[in-house]
């Protein structure tokens, strides 16, 4: 922003008098979005170990609202995507949470307990992302892609004579909603198939190969882009064209089964492999990071004593005052001692309690702050919604782990588990500092587009986080009641992967078990590293690339849930090139992000629905209508009726964009 720019906000404002931006009316219209969209995401997280970014759909439904009443501004729209963006960012702390019932500890979801942690992590991811603002959105030239398109539909919303194409948004989105979550109540009468999977031989061993019947999973291809989609094929390849085989082979050669020997095989090893790959893309990019964090924030501690001095600051340009995010950061270690005190005091673990409260608490503080950067500078590199956060996770699980053991000492021989669970919840905390830090920015890159006051949308993404913080535990535990985590005790055919949260918490078996196979964790980092190295050669030789961390996921992420991610980001590739050929190319894609962010909404939103009704009915199929007779029409069927939704959905919407 220019320096000289208006207390009142943009230029623009000054011929508007006083505008409104933090108002009640944008508060609770943010509040309600976010509660809606924090409970789709989690559903969707626990499904497939993805979460969407909801900044862009709170927007435009913030304007068809907001277009009701008089004084409406863009910078009041803002604010309502901002507290609404929450719900695409804490909603990942399910990444962590559920693997505390998955080793057994937790037997449910402690309202408040959960509750607090979700609240204090975002709360910290706040404070950290603020001294960052400088650095890594008003003075670098990081795209922030999701920041500048959110900013693009604000502008257009406010623009006049855009009413229609706001409702024509809105309807593109409540389409993809209604047919997303038509085809899921279809598949929950077992109408037709959720998903289609088939094993069989593969050279000298065995793999898998199938799809998940999902119009979400499209609308996340979509997003994500072309370049992710690819290298999570080549993630997919890796390990069910070559690990799977090479490590299934000894098995079948004896004459075991293969159906059971493939999954298991899976679940056992492949994923580990593919977590040494994530860990090492995931130390690769702070390396890449960690010099323009750091001066960085010298350039924002030397504006914020500036201002202490008394010189002018526009106030586009205003933070939350650097004594308050000391403090709060400070007195907010206080709470994270007590919950972590509660959570270790009955425990069989009891006599470390002094030594692991006081380690976690300086792990919080530091690597609270190391994470923060690392996730900002993601967020400006590729948006919030493709940020690896799940690979940052990793190595805050890795690194927890083998400070709690080193301190703990023999301890892991006698009480493994409760060292689990204890490094599981302190790395809830920062995982809860990763997202929101993650978001932050990107909110903070809108509100530099439009005019916003950076204090107020730091305290509206507060807001945010309290309200996600409260529809967290209970949606979580919905989740649980209808459908259960693969991996726990008593889970049944339909319990959610939850795929993140089962490998954290298998890394912190692993390591306090000392049966961590190092050596496939050490394959993957091979393998990451040879990644590395071509997704340099790519990007410096030619205009492609190969995100280490996308492959990443692709390597451990079912057949079933990656292979959809692809095609629905090669259908999105070709809706854009085909919108190029137009001469107004940008709503016409514009309608496309809209149309895919539905798919996903309605898919999430009915999951949470058939949740509520599985945990009403005590059974695990109540809408069930169809019997397993049917399942082989049912899987012919759905992948008939899979298909030509996503036809007919994006046919309708080009149709849309172009009369």
């Amino acid at each position: 922003m220019n320096a000289t720019t208006s207390d009142t906000g943009s230029p623009a404002a000054q011929t508007r008098g006083p505008i409104s931006e933090l108002t009640l009316r944008a508060v609770i219209i943010g509040g309600l979005i976010t509660l809606v969209f924090t409970a789709a995401n989690v559903y969707l997280g626990l499904k497939v170990g993805l979460t969407f970014a909801t900044s862009i759909p709170a927007a435009v439904i913030s304007m068809a609202i907001l277009r009701k009443f008089a004084g409406h501004t863009i910078q009041e729209n803002n604010i309502v995507q901002t507290i609404a963006s929450a719900a695409g960012t804490l909603s990942a702390i399910i990444f962590v949470l559920p693997g505390l019932v998955m080793i057994g500890w937790w037997s449910g979801f402690s309202y408040w307990e959960t509750a607090f942690v979700c609240a204090i992590g975002g709360i910290l991811g706040v404070m950290y992302s603020i001294p960052l603002r400088r650095a890594l959105v008003t003075g670098s030239d990081l795209p922030y892609p999701e920041g500048v398109a959110a900013a693009e539909v604000l502008k257009v919303g406010d623009e006049q004579g855009s009413v229609e194409e706001n409702k024509r948004g809105l309807a593109v989105i409540v389409g993809g909603a209604l047919v997303s979550a038509g085809y899921g109540l279809l598949a929950a009468v077992r109408a037709v198939a959720g998903s289609v999977t088939s094993t069989f031989k593969f050279g000298a061993g065995g793999t898998m190969i199938g799809g998940s019947l999902s119009l979400a999973l499209i609308g996340v291809g979509h997003l994500v882009g072309v370049a992710v989609g690819i290298a999570m094929l080549v993630g997919l390849a890796i390990s069910y064209g070559v690990l799977l085989p090479m490590f299934t082979s000894e098995d079948i050669a004896a004459g075991g089964a293969l159906d059971e020997i493939v999954p298991a095989m899976f679940s056992s090893d492949v994923r580990f492999v593919g977590a040494g790959a994530m860990a090492v893309a995931a130390i690769w990019t702070l390396l890449k990071i960690i010099g323009p964090i750091i001066s960085g924030m010298k350039d924002a501690l030397a504006s914020s004593r500036a201002r202490h001095d008394g010189q002018s600051v526009p106030l586009t340009e205003r933070d939350i005052p650097f004594s308050i995010v000391v403090t709060t950061t400070l007195i907010s270690m206080l709470p994270v001692g007590l919950l972590l005190w509660l959570f270790v005091k009955d425990s069989s673990i009891t006599h470390h309690t002094t030594g692991l409260v006081l380690l976690s608490i300086i792990y919080v503080l530091l690597v609270g702050l190391v994470v923060a950067g690392i996730c900002g500078y993601m967020a400006g590199l590729i948006g919030a919604s493709n940020s690896p956060i799940s690979g940052v996770g990793i190595i805050v699980v890795i690194t927890a782990a083998l400070l709690i053991k080193l301190v703990t000492g023999n301890e892991h021989e006698t009480n493994a588990t409760a060292l689990v669970a204890y490094t599981l919840f302190t790395s809830a905390v920062v995982f809860g500092i990763a997202t929101i830090s993650n978001d932050n920015l990107q909110d903070l890159k809108t509100g530099q587009l439009v005019g916003a006051t950076p204090w107020r949308q730091q305290f509206a993404l507060i807001i945010g986080v309290l309200f996600g913080s409260a529809i967290i535990p209970p949606v979580l535990q919905l989740m649980l009641t209808g459908f259960g985590f693969v991996g726990m005790e008593g889970a049944g055919p339909d319990a959610l992967a939850a795929p993140q949260a089962a490998l954290l918490s298998s890394v912190a078996e692993g390591i306090f078990g000392n049966s961590l196979d190092w050596s496939r964790i050490g394959l993957g980092a091979l393998i990451g590293a040879g990644i590395i190295v071509v997704d340099e050669i790519l990007r410096r030789t030619t205009r492609f690339s190969l995100p280490p961390l996308a492959v990443g996921m692709g390597m451990y992420l079912p057949v079933a849930l990656t292979l959809i991610v692809p095609i629905g980001a090669f259908i999105g590739f070709f809706y854009n090139r085909w919108a190029d050929k137009h001469e107004d190319p940008e709503p016409i894609k514009r309608l496309g992000v809209l149309l895919a962010t539905g798919l996903i909404v309605g898919e999430s939103l009915f999951g949470v629905l058939n949740a509520g009704i599985i945990a009403a009915a005590g059974t695990s199929d109540p809408l069930a209508l169809f019997g397993e007779d049917f399942a082989p029409i049912a899987q012919w069927l759905g992948v008939l009726v899979f298909a030509g939704a996503a036809a007919a959905m994006y046919r309708w919407v080009g149709k849309k964009a172009t009369s």
